[in-house]
């Protein structure tokens, strides 16, 4: 019987496959932070007083790649996806006993920065494991399972929290704990690559200057760091505006589902079509797709308007799968992946952060019209910037194959 998958994906090898399961039975448990807020409320925790707890959990996103992509070049990527796992999953306990708001608020930025190590290692154990021509495959497999996993927790999430609030840091602390033991069990090691020695036999040091020497890294990772600010804005934006227009909290998880099940659905056939393409094109056709998505949510005033918003930026989210952290793989030397992968990770932390405080801000003090704008303008220019790189990235990558 032939195999119902894409092709672009029977060809990938078991330790990406491991990955992508691990990565659901992962993201299945990822329910605390969505019901954080309601949590909070139940404690007591006053509004004021919530935005403490909140700032954490983003502020951890910005500290864990960067960690996490140094440990996984200096100490390996199994253990530093076991010190995220386990330690993520010890926070999760914290947090739930803590017992006043700044006590709180460290554990949240534990659980953040802890599960946040974990991205930067997986990266670069994927890149370890394929050759350059199907990484953008594997990473495309690895966001499916991430959407699958966050699909399924957005219904078991509401199902718990019913029921108790301890269910939701219990399934989340078993879930990390299980793909732990996934790690320890099923994934190998890959060998060690140590760094060319420099001038007068000098080696290179394990932080970040190999990135920061890296002309082309500093010109991609930006343009792709605005791509998710503008993408970060469907978390945050739109129930900003979906709220505006009268309509309940209900439309916004009916727009979740929507975009879950397009992604789930589509995904994978749409990424085995695309890899005949130049992944730069592809990048920065997705890229204008979710700018003008976005863009429409300011023209959207009801439910029509809504779904058509959230299927453009959809549509254009299955695109770019896994083409910014292959490309990123790819400039990497095979020293350096955990730090190049820490460095895109942390590019995603930012931006999502700069949605949380610019995007809010923009949309409360100056109008939802300029972030719309901002959005589409942004989007599309970086797109287009982005694939002007196009032949200084291929002839990168050449070069690296052929050495």
């Amino acid at each position: 019987m032939p195999s119902p998958l894409p092709s672009s994906f029977r060809d990938l090898p078991p330790v990406v496959w491991t990955i992508f399961a691990g990565t659901i039975v992962n993201r299945l448990g990822y329910l605390v932070t969505p019901f954080l807020v309601f949590f909070l409320a139940s404690r007591g925790v006053t509004g004021a007083e919530t935005s403490y707890v909140l700032g954490a959990l983003g502020a951890g996103n910005l500290l864990g790649p960067a960690v996490g992509g140094v440990l996984a070049d200096r100490i390996g990527r199994r253990p530093t996806m076991l010190i995220g796992l386990i330690g993520a999953s010890a926070a999760q306990g914290a947090l739930f006993l803590a017992p006043g708001v700044w006590t709180m608020a460290a554990a949240a930025l534990l659980i953040s920065a802890a599960g946040s190590t974990v991205s930067p290692a997986a990266y670069a154990l994927l890149a370890d494991a394929v050759d350059s021509e199907r990484r953008q495959r594997a990473y495309a497999l690895f966001g499916w399972g991430v959407n699958i996993g966050t699909a399924a927790a957005g219904i078991l999430g509401g199902y718990l929290a019913a029921r108790g609030y301890w269910l939701l840091f219990a399934v989340d602390a078993a879930s990390m704990l299980a793909y732990a033991l996934v790690v320890a069990i099923r994934l190998p090691e890959p060998k060690r690559t140590t760094a060319p020695g420099g001038p007068g036999g000098k080696k290179e040091g394990i932080g970040y200057g190999v990135v920061l020497r890296d002309r082309l890294a500093l010109l991609l990772l930006p343009l792709f760091g605005v791509q998710l600010f503008v993408y970060s804005l469907t978390e945050v934006a739109l129930p900003l505006a979906i709220r505006d227009s009268g309509l309940s909290p209900a439309v916004y998880g009916a727009m979740a589902a929507v975009n879950a099940i397009l992604v789930v659905a589509l995904q994978p056939f749409a990424t085995s079509w695309l890899a005949r393409f130049p992944q730069l094109v592809v990048q920065g056709a997705g890229s204008t797709l979710i700018a003008v998505g976005v863009a429409l949510t300011g023209l959207a005033d009801g439910i029509a308007g809504y779904t058509v918003s959230v299927v453009v930026w959809s549509l254009g989210e299955v695109v770019v799968a896994g083409i910014a952290a292959g490309v990123v793989a790819n400039l990497a030397p095979a020293h350096a992946r955990g730090r190049y992968q820490g460095a895109f990770s942390w590019t995603w932390g930012t931006a999502r952060f700069a949605a949380l405080t610019l995007g809010v801000t923009a949309y409360t003090t100056l109008s939802p019209t300029v972030l719309w704008w901002t959005a589409l303008v942004a989007g599309t220019a970086t797109a287009a910037a982005t694939l002007a790189l196009k032949t200084r990235v291929e002839a990168r990558t050449a070069h690296e194959l052929a050495a």
